[in-house]
């Protein structure tokens, strides 16, 4: 792609996220979120694959479905109560339908079809985007609307995305799959928790997109996109598989690196919330979860060849390592020391 057209993708997509996000009109947040859907739809198909292409047309229609019902949530609620304010949704049938678009967007159960097969379509690049900054705007919605949302339903849709987003990806062999069903179960903890404490949930997303982005430039830095390239991986660039087994058992929550901070936090205002029964059985989700990343850790560093895999053998690329990729792993895995400062930052 032509480094000028990439250029300005790059910046409609930053453009319509600020926009989103500091909009408190409901046609501007709308938008925001349409600049940043045209944006990114030249980036998921630039390879001309036919499944880039097919991933591109799949993303256009349910986005596009998707901000058709913020419309229709937002005139419902500007018809019932003259408001076109973001924070003043108050109309039961608006916030339902409003909930529901941003489930939509964000891939959340039984929203969730087209989520794995737009990221396998895409390349690595392209869905770190998908997985973190598209997130950001929708994200940004629920967290404006949080006081009128239904907590009985953003918890059903929590669970339901926690349970199918580790059940269905421990079968799959692609990795971008696997990291698109991880997506969808760290967006169950972060739905379940904005109702209650909206910052707690942002906190959650941003974290997990450190992390996640951690994984997504290492992958594209050795070039791997199947498991069985993966378990050839440490003999070309061992510092990085090591990196990636630590970003990985963060990204699952193990204490004590970054990720159980989140987790911990959202158990902890859970149990607070008198809501026992649903943190236990978040917790216990969560396993299926480190299922699959212990699963992908152990392709990466611990699977040594000579092995029996059939594939194809890859060159030794000597392609320098991003220096954000150090940067970002350190912080994937050191945070959690300093996380009175952080609770003081909230």
């Amino acid at each position: 792609m032509n480094p000028q057209a990439k250029l300005v993708f790059i910046i409609s997509l930053l453009l319509g996220t600020t926009i989103t996000i500091s909009s408190n009109h409901w046609i501007m947040a709308w938008t925001g979120l349409e600049i940043n859907t045209l944006a990114i739809l030249p980036l998921i198909s630039k390879s001309h694959h036919p499944r880039a292409i097919e991933a591109a047309t799949k993303y256009f229609l349910v986005q596009a479905t998707a901000s058709a019902l913020v419309l229709f949530s937002s005139m419902t609620n500007a018809w019932h109560t003259g408001q076109w304010d973001i924070t003043q949704l108050t109309h039961p049938t608006s916030c339902a339908i409003l909930t529901s678009a941003i489930a939509i967007k964000l891939g959340l159960v039984p929203f969730h079809f087209w989520f794995p097969e737009v990221l396998q379509g895409s390349p690595l690049t392209t869905g770190l985007l998908l997985s973190t900054i598209m997130k950001l705007p929708p994200l940004a919605l629920l967290f404006m609307t949080s006081p009128s949302l239904n907590p009985t339903f953003m918890t059903t849709l929590a669970i339901l995305s926690a349970a199918l987003g580790g059940w269905m990806g421990l079968n799959q062999t692609q990795i971008r799959k696997i990291l698109a069903f991880s997506s969808i179960s760290h967006l169950g903890w972060m739905t379940i928790i904005v109702a209650y404490s909206p910052k707690l949930a942002l906190l959650n997303f941003y974290l997990y997109s450190l992390m996640t982005a951690a994984v997504f430039l290492t992958l594209n830095t050795i070039k791997v996109t199947k498991l069985s390239t993966l378990m050839t991986a440490w003999t070309k660039k061992p510092s990085l598989s090591a990196m990636l087994l630590l970003t990985l058992l963060s990204l699952a929550g193990l204490p004590p690196l970054t990720g159980f901070l989140p987790k911990w936090l959202i158990i902890q205002e859970l149990t607070k919330q008198d809501m026992t029964p649903t943190a236990t059985i978040l917790s216990l989700l969560s396993l299926l979860g480190l299922f699959f990343y212990l699963r992908l850790a152990y392709c990466a560093t611990i699977t040594l060849p000579p092995h029996t895999t059939n594939h194809m053998k890859q060159w030794h690329i000597n392609k320098p390592i991003s220096v954000l990729i150090p940067i970002l792993t350190t912080m994937s895995i050191i945070l959690l020391p300093i996380s009175p400062v952080i609770f003081a930052a909230i």
